[in-house]
């Protein structure tokens, strides 16, 4: 384990609570919630190969995360805050998604468990009622620092598409909404897949007023293994993926109000195959995987932009958090020790106003 003298600030965790929210499992909790074999088997007729896939294991989507299962997988690690991000609110559209904000508000955060430093909501700059959904959010809770919206999307149809819009974030009504966001001082968190991070250099060029975090380093998917139909199916197509991932941070890096989370590295989109195994990804193999990508964003954005993040509980299914803590830490401190406290705490803090 790193000795870190400092509480970390995680920015991205998700909470959620199929048994008592609108949650995309809530009907087969209800049904089947006792009896965890028929659950997995009736999630995965249900929901699509693809969405599966990229989860990795149904007991991630059926299963509560709550702030003390959180605490639980901190281990010994101190966490002075983190920032919820939204996810799986089945009621997605128009003001229902405000539900999610009043839902994490009344979780027990706090000194017995972690304490909530800010939500990232959900809202579509595409509704015609955008503006009116922000200030409910906002109304809704005072640790409102953002929205996100989803704009993955693969050409591979075996890879799950987060949106029907193959260019979310250069739609035209996206666009105009997306306005509102300076004008609310709200942040925005993007994520795409690596191939689309064109789109994200586009909107922070078009808005370089509104501060934006690419999540998940642009989550190259396929990079280490096979995903989908036909993606990162050969070395050298995983060469070209990280190659293709190389070239657009270090353009997208030249975007002053652009942030980016060395998070999310252990999805099962990448191409892990660790839970498949029933294994857990070890600290020197998270950092044989993964260092050239956290090297990467660090000599792009420099160490005042990049910000640790655990992603918690997705990454969950091919590594512990203790594991990714421990070996991102490592590959930070040798980079720079200096950036240590700055990666895993401060840079996040300023981001999210905290």
């Amino acid at each position: 384990m790193q000795k870190l003298d400092f509480a970390i600030i995680d920015p991205h965790i998700h909470q959620w609570d199929p048994y008592n929210t609108p949650h995309a499992a809530a009907l087969a909790v209800k049904l089947l919630g006792k009896r965890p074999y028929l659950l997995d088997k009736m999630v995965r007729l249900v929901k699509s190969k693809d969405l599966i896939e990229t989860i990795g294991l149904t007991s991630h989507i059926t299963r509560p995360y709550l702030p003390q299962d959180y605490k639980n997988d901190l281990g010994q690690y101190h966490v002075e805050q983190v920032v919820h991000i939204e996810a799986s609110w089945a009621k997605h559209k128009g003001k229902s998604v405000v539900g999610e904000t009043e839902f994490i508000e009344s979780l027990p955060f706090g000194e017995d468990t972690v304490k909530l430093g800010g939500i990232v909501a959900t809202a579509d700059p595409c509704d015609s009622n955008f503006k009116k959904i922000l200030k409910l959010h906002q109304k809704a809770s005072p640790h409102l620092r953002g929205i996100r919206r989803m704009a993955s999307y693969h050409e591979d149809k075996g890879i799950h598409n987060w949106t029907e819009n193959p260019s979310l974030y250069t739609d035209k009504k996206f666009l105009k909404g997306f306005e509102q966001l300076a004008q609310h001082n709200l942040n925005f968190d993007a994520w795409v897949y690596s191939q689309q991070i064109p789109d994200v250099i586009a909107l922070a060029k078009r808005f370089p007023e509104t501060s934006i975090v690419l999540d998940h380093l642009g989550t190259p998917a396929g990079l280490f293994g096979k995903v989908g139909q036909n993606t990162g199916l050969t070395q050298t197509a995983r060469e070209n993926i990280f190659y293709q991932w190389q070239d657009y941070i270090a353009e997208l890096s030249t975007c002053p109000n652009v942030y980016t989370k060395m998070s999310g590295l252990f999805m099962p989109i990448l191409g892990h195959q660790f839970y498949k195994k029933k294994q857990l990804a070890s600290k020197q193999q998270i950092i044989d995987l993964v260092s050239p990508l956290i090297l990467h964003a660090l000599e792009s954005f420099g160490t005042y932009r990049v910000m640790f993040a655990s992603n918690f509980p997705m990454d969950r299914v091919n590594t512990s958090l203790v594991n990714i803590i421990d070996a991102f830490s490592d590959i930070v401190q040798q980079y720079d020790e200096t950036a240590l406290e700055k990666v895993f705490h401060h840079n996040a803090k300023q981001f999210y106003r905290l």
